[in-house]
């Protein structure tokens, strides 16, 4: 779980659903292929101490790893306390890649040295930072290469100065989720969103003048110099489509998104959502129940009315008798025209991207964890 300084594919399974592929389109395969279960997760580990150096004998194919990581979970989970509890900030170059690409609120970073001055910014700042590890969903295998997406509740407080000014000694609680692809022992490509909203607002700082600053003073990359999927939506200018029928994981979540966010159709919520689903969002956002994920889902579309959004990866681990835990990651954009989140209306042009985990059971989501670059969704919207 890195730090930047703002600086043949197996078969889907149930759940079933009215999704697929964008009309017109091809059916995308996933990059990765699904773990068929559990055995290898936070969930079958939960028993150990999770830090220790002995986790037993490997339990699956890793070339090139070194030899006492056992499996991918524990690849990851014990890589981020090194580099954070035990501050081993150089053990970064074992395991990054000198080229890799790790985006974060501020867009893509290029480089190790990058990640490595991130983190000792990071633990200047928050020394005494503590991540403990609540999900690890992962796909692939030794000749794919793995990915990761690890959900971590980061604990510390503020004790050393950073860009917004000196320590203030506050305590900060909340967590993060990182998307990592590795491969050989070392990690190539990284999503990461720290839920820099929450944090600001933990140690006491005026998020919106934050993010006024931060976008005035050119930190963060402009709306055309952004890797930007292009959106079925705004395809063309033609009406978005319906999914076509379809069935499986993928076919589920890609429906999900396209059906609620580029045909409007909140209704979709209701399809896919257990009725008692508890919902976690960005900035510590917090919900029950389908009115809940409908709430935000309403808002975001208020506040942009042309957004459109499109996925960009869906991997997942887990069988229809164990459920389906699934990692997603989005891009989307859209103009500020509306006043649900973010007041008066700038008209401007923003770029969102987002990372969620999504837990099924029986067909339906019963839990949702969800992030969004919105401390970058501020600094473009407040930029002078």
């Amino acid at each position: 779980m890195a730090d930047v300084e703002h600086q043949p594919a197996a078969q889907d399974q149930t759940p079933r659903s009215n999704g697929g592929a964008p009309a017109g389109a091809p059916p995308a395969q996933p990059r990765f292929t699904p773990a068929p279960d559990h055995a290898v997760s936070v969930r079958a580990r939960r028993s150990r101490d999770l830090r220790a150096a002995d986790q037993g004998e490997r339990v699956q194919p890793m070339r090139g790893f070194e030899d006492t990581y056992v499996d991918i979970v524990d690849y990851i989970i014990r890589i981020t306390d090194r580099i954070w509890e035990d501050q081993d900030v150089g053990y970064i170059y074992d395991t990054y890649r000198s080229a890799c690409r790790v985006f974060t609120d501020s867009g893509m970073q290029y480089g190790v040295e990058a990640v490595v001055e991130g983190t000792m910014q990071h633990l200047n700042a928050f020394p005494d930072s503590r991540h403990y590890a609540d999900e690890v969903i992962w796909a692939g295998n030794e000749d794919e290469g793995y990915a990761t997406s690890h959900r971590a509740l980061n604990v510390g407080h503020h004790l050393g100065p950073w860009r917004w000014g000196p320590a203030t000694g506050r305590k900060v609680h909340l967590w993060v989720i990182a998307n990592c692809v590795s491969e050989e022992n070392q990690i190539f490509e990284e999503w990461v969103l720290y839920n820099d909203v929450a944090r600001l607002h933990q140690c006491g700082i005026d998020v919106r003048a934050a993010a006024r600053a931060s976008g005035t003073a050119g930190h963060r990359l402009p709306l055309g110099q952004r890797e930007i999927t292009e959106v079925e939506r705004l395809k063309g200018g033609r009406n978005p489509q319906p999914h076509p029928p379809g069935e499986g994981v993928k076919h589920f979540v890609r429906a999900l998104f396209h059906d609620t966010y580029n045909r409007r159709d909140l209704s979709a919520i209701d399809r896919a959502y257990a009725t008692t689903v508890r919902w976690h969002g960005g900035s510590l956002r917090e919900g029950y129940g389908r009115a809940d994920v409908r709430k935000m889902a309403r808002a975001l579309m208020a506040t942009f009315p042309d957004l459109g959004l499109h996925v960009d990866e869906v991997y997942w681990m887990g069988d229809e008798a164990q459920g389906f835990s699934v990692s997603v990651r989005w891009t989307a954009t859209g103009t500020h025209r509306g006043y649900a989140l973010y007041g008066e209306p700038t008209g401007r042009r923003v770029h969102l991207w987002g990372l969620n985990q999504l837990y099924i059971k029986d067909g339906e989501i019963t839990e949702e964890w969800a992030l969004f670059n919105e401390f970058d969704v501020l600094a473009q919207l407040l930029a002078d």
